[in-house]
This record gives structure tokens, sequence and C-alpha cells, in this order.
């Protein structure tokens, strides 16, 4: 199906007191210097970005010149939630001059923004990442919890507890979401589905705690897919390089086995290698990310070609030097083997030896690992020395490798 011929991308800053002196806001800039007509599922896309407007009937009336493109629309929010300390509760997207007693005047009522949205004929996405004070923060989760702030369109993003002073750097769910989006999914269709990026950016991002996660509907074919499809969905066949030397107490760590796949498909996993060894950890984990998300839907949660991609995503967290994150994706994926191989299984304990050598390598994290991994070796016969150095560990007898 060929793309629709034009869309349009609004970038609204909900930003107050700018002519104050506040920085700019950089989650709003990083979106705007990310090629936002890229994001888009079209031939071509008109790109309004409104910085600190003030007034919402201006606001208004960019909506509704947005709303009459025919093609897919994204309207990309970020700033801040209000609302009004006196005479209503109803929610507010803060503009220029807004406070707290005056948004009521100055800032966009969400109701004028979500009804005409509701007007655009095509595609619709509305993106967040906004922050909400404590005095808002309770009429913002009841409006998520009962649906009014999607109010029947397709929403996804994040909202945050207002911090004590402002960031400067972009929001950190912002920023792993346009990650996602520049790295696409491997899978057929120009169209990109936004609970997938969304879901990546949840996973990937390091956000603060109390934070509000958003997503509803369907936008059908709004985001454009950067990633080239596969000639096949068959698992990677290429291993990832091999574990340095164990020390001396760990079990030998052997190379990750080659899963089995077509001669003629597709390898995506060389250039995830190639990423990871350049450096570019963040991209390398989306795009494993983005092949385990297609796995899990086309194959179900317990298949091997799920089981195959935890084990690469932990091969990429040891590459970026996060072991205790690696133990972790180690440990599921010796217990997944277990339970569909057997204490016998080659791979289940080559999984398990992996986990055990990242997990010597977790610092202080290594003793909330420990009970996990000893569960599973003592599910595995013949596995009493190691068993034992877990055990010596945990007790303190032995300190973990890496806080050496």
């Amino acid at each position: 199906m060929d793309q629709p011929t034009h869309g349009c991308v609004l970038l609204l800053d909900g930003t107050p007191d700018r002519r104050r002196g506040a920085l700019p806001n950089p989650t709003a800039h990083a979106i705007a210097g990310a090629n936002p007509r890229g994001f888009l599922a079209a031939a071509s896309a008109d790109v309004v970005q409104l910085p600190a407007m003030a007034g919402p009937q201006s606001v208004l009336a960019y909506l509704q010149d947005a709303v009459r493109v025919p093609g897919p629309l994204l309207i990309w929010i970020t700033g801040h939630l209000m609302v009004p300390t006196r005479r209503g509760t109803g929610l507010h997207l803060a503009l220029r001059e807004s406070t707290a007693a005056t948004v009521r005047y100055t800032g966009l009522p969400w109701e004028w923004l979500t009804r005409t949205l509701r007007e655009h004929a095509g595609p619709t996405l509305l993106l967040v990442d906004a922050e909400a004070d404590a005095h808002a923060w309770p009429h913002v989760t009841a409006a998520a919890h009962d649906g009014r702030l999607a109010d029947g369109l397709a929403l996804h993003g994040v909202i945050t507890p207002t911090p004590p002073k402002p960031s400067l750097e972009a929001g950190p769910y912002t920023r792993a979401f346009l990650t996602a989006l520049s790295v696409g999914h491997p899978t057929a269709g120009p169209a990109l589905d936004p609970a997938l990026p969304h879901q990546l950016a949840l996973a990937q991002a390091t956000l603060p705690e109390g934070f509000l996660p958003l997503q509803y509907g369907d936008a059908g074919p709004v985001l454009a897919n950067r990633a080239a499809p596969p000639r096949a969905t068959a698992p990677p066949r290429a291993t990832p390089a091999a574990e340095p030397a164990p020390t001396a107490s760990a079990p030998a760590v052997p190379a990750l086995p080659a899963p089995v796949s077509a001669p003629e498909a597709e390898d995506p996993l060389p250039g995830i290698l190639a990423a990871a060894h350049a450096g570019r950890h963040n991209e390398a984990a989306a795009m494993a990310a983005a092949w385990e998300q297609q796995a899990l839907r086309r194959h179900g949660p317990h298949s091997p070609e799920a089981a195959l991609w935890i084990e690469v995503r932990a091969d990429l967290a040891r590459l970026a030097g996060d072991h205790p994150r690696a133990a972790e994706l180690w440990l599921s994926a010796a217990s997944h083997r277990l339970d569909r191989g057997g204490p016998a299984d080659a791979e289940a304990l080559a999984a398990l030896k992996r986990a055990h050598y990242c997990w010597q390598h977790s610092g202080d994290r290594a003793a909330l690992l420990a009970p996990a991994l000893l569960a599973l070796w003592e599910r595995v016969p013949d596995s009493d020395e190691a068993a034992a150095d877990v055990r010596a560990r945990l007790t303190g007898e032995l300190p973990p490798v890496g806080s050496r």
C-alpha cells in the first residue's frame, strides 16, 4: 500500500514562564532537532513547532489547521500540565504566561485539545512527555485511569512529577523513544505500531519514581518504520563475541550456541553487534528488543525464538559493562531452558554458567541475585562446586570478584 501523500507533525511545547528567564525546554528541542518530518508514514509532511505559545485561542487555531490535513497527524506534547487553584478542576496544558492562579485563562484546556483532534479524519497519534505538579497530580491520574485523558484518541507517553529544578537534558522517555524511532522495527510494512517504541522507551529510560505511563488506542499508520524489513523471520545465526576468560572459581563459560535458521534468512545480529562494539549500546539494545518483540508476537513468550533474544540482550548488557543486568537476563534464559529441556540440557547449563560469570562481576548487587542463582544450580546435577561458590559469597566468606 502506498503511503499517504501528505501529513502533519505538530510539536506543542507547554512550558510557562519563558519570558522570565527560564531555560528553553530541552525535551521540545530534542524532538524538533530529530527531523520530525521523518517520523511520519507519509511521502511529505508539514512540521509546525509551537514554542511557548501565549493564549489558548492561538494554539487552538493551529490545532484546527492541523486536523484539516487528510493524511497522518502526529501531535507531540511536552511541558507542564496544570489545574486551576480556584474555580475548577479542568486539566490544562500550561502556556507561556500560565501560572497556577491564571492557567484557567492562559492555558490550553485539555478538553479543547482532545475534542479538536477527534475531528481529524485520518490516522491520529498523540504523544505526551509532560510534567505535573503536586496540585495537578491527583487530577491527572484520575483522568488517566478513567480514560478522559485520551478521550477516545490513540495516546502514548508518560507524565512525571515536576522536579525541584528544571532539567538541562531532554526527558529520558523522549530520548529513548527517539532512539527507538531511529532504529525502527524489523517487520514488514512502512508503518510502525507506536506501542513498540513506547514499550522500548519505558524499558530503556531511567524514569523518576512515581511516573505515570500512558497507552491508549490504536493510532493506525502514523509513524514511519525506519527498519528495512528482513527477508525472513528466522532467528539470527551469528553469535556474539566470546566471554572473557572466567576466574578460577567460576565455571567455564562456553560460547553462545548458534541457533538454527534458514540459510537464506537475513541475519540482524551482525549489525546489532557492530553497534555494540562501536559503543552505541542503546542503539544495539533497542534493535535487539525490537527483534525480541517480533519473536514474542509471532512465536509466544515460551518459544525458543523468544528465549534466544533474551540471551542476545544478556550478552549486549555484558558488552555494555552492565554485569548485574546481564546476570539477570542469563538467569531468566537459564530458567527458561531448564523448564523446557530439563537439568541435563547442555544449553541450559551453558546459560547458567554465563549467569554465574556475570553474577561474579555484579559488585554490590551480587547478593540480591545470589538466591536465584543458587536455586538454579541446585536443579542441576553435579553442580556442587558452583553452588558452594554461590553459598560462600552469599554468606560473606568470599567477596564477589567485581568488588575485590
